[in-house]
């Protein structure tokens, strides 16, 4: 646990389990007793004793006596494993044994690079994407704050329809991978996240309705792998791939005073998301699979980019293996996330119970699920903004999205 970059104390945990195995045994010895006198009160009537004596009685209030005692340590018990279930909530997945050790982000290991020759010789001229979009007027961030707050955004003309189009074409490329497309609800219940691991780790990340058990979604990953919960699936249904588009919402706490500006980190942004459920033995290679179809897209678009392996200081919660995809953004002159893809082993799918039967087999096992970006929308138009810029301040559109918008500037 501790090469995750946090030292996780179990003490809490072993005493609880402690003090849970005490009340076990005291109930054990108890239920015997009561389970005895149940025996002798009609064994001693039956053999003459009076019904009404005192040593009939005494046995009685014995038995009354144990049960009020049983349903107190009952009690107890209850209390206990719900204080065990929520520190053992806490825990995060175990990182595997291919993930590189490190202590953080710096200690990420890049895997491979894609497109050195479609980055832009003359960065010097490139304005970042937020004041190139505002200078076209598609996109503007004040009015945006009027109508909410701070890290929001309005696309406007054909800056709505460059973002309609880039999610028309992930999911057309997703799909033609063998995704399922699915139309999520955006509202998620508590347990909804429970199982996938944003709760309750993450909840000041997240936006929760005062008056329901509902949250607003943070990830498509919630409603996708929550579609299964508490089933049994049977070997044949494997693997299941789904994809969705939809709205995404996070507080970013902990973020404050970074990406103020443009469409890098805000609380309401628009994402392609990718999840699979998969037989334990194909995991790992269906990962490498889910990168592959996050890169397509960049490929397409002809985006520069690079694949990092996520050490395991930086690794997230249900990961038990990540590889990002970083995007180059000019105007920086960095590498900026743009998907992530993980595979959470059985993490997820034990919180959330989803198993599966094997033909033939007795018993039931626990599926793999993975998920990943398959993009991030508002980073992808970042990236075109600044990649595709012209000196006379236009900004050219990739190829591949020109059937999409009817035109080739903006």
């Amino acid at each position: 646990m501790n090469s995750r970059g946090s030292s996780y104390d179990f003490n809490p945990l072993l005493e609880l389990n402690r003090q849970q195995r005490e009340l076990g045994e005291q109930k054990i010895q108890l239920q015997t007793r009561s389970n005895e006198i149940s025996k002798i009160i009609p064994e001693q009537i039956k053999s003459g004793c009076d019904p009404n004596s005192l040593e009939i009685m005494a046995l009685r209030s014995e038995g009354s006596s144990i049960k009020i005692k049983i349903g107190n340590i009952e009690i107890q018990e209850k209390n206990i494993t719900s204080q065990l279930m929520n520190t053992i909530m806490t825990f995060p997945n175990l990182p595997s044994e291919s993930t590189p050790l490190g202590k953080n982000e710096d200690e990420n290991v890049e895997v491979r690079r894609w497109g050195d020759e479609y980055i832009p010789e003359n960065t010097a001229s490139i304005m970042p994407h937020w004041e190139i979009g505002e200078k076209l007027g598609i996109l503007n961030t004040k009015r945006a704050v009027k109508i909410s707050q701070s890290r929001f955004v309005a696309l406007i003309g054909a800056g709505a329809a460059l973002e309609r189009s880039l999610i028309q074409l992930m999911l057309t490329h997703q799909i033609a991978a063998g995704y399922v497309e699915v139309m999520p609800p955006v509202l998620v219940n508590t347990i909804s996240l429970t199982a996938t691991g944003q709760l309750p780790k993450f909840a000041e990340d997240s936006f929760k309705c005062a008056d329901d058990d509902l949250w607003l979604s943070p990830t498509a990953e919630v409603p996708l792998t929550n579609l299964y919960r508490g089933e049994i699936l049977s070997d044949e249904d494997l693997p299941i791939y789904h994809c969705a588009y939809t709205p995404c919402f996070r507080r970013e706490a902990g973020s404050y005073g970074r990406d103020m500006r443009g469409l890098i980190r805000l609380h309401q942004f628009n994402k392609v998301e990718m999840v699979k459920l998969v037989h334990p033995n194909e995991s790992f290679a269906e990962l490498e699979k889910m990168v592959g179809n996050a890169e397509t897209i960049l490929k397409i678009l002809n985006l520069p980019y690079r694949v990092v392996e996520i050490c395991t200081g930086d690794l997230g919660f249900s990961s038990t293996k990540t590889y990002d995809l970083e995007v180059w953004l000019p105007s920086s002159g960095k590498y900026r996330e743009i998907s992530s893809c993980s595979n959470c082993l059985d993490f997820q799918s034990r919180r959330g119970n989803i198993r599966f039967k094997e033909k033939g087999k007795k018993g039931t096992k626990f599926v793999h699920t993975l998920n990943g970006s398959g993009l991030a929308v508002g980073r992808t138009m970042a990236a075109i903004l600044e990649n595709y810029q012209n000196l006379d301040g236009t900004v050219r559109i990739p190829e591949v999205l020109q059937p999409y918008l009817g035109r080739d500037l903006l």
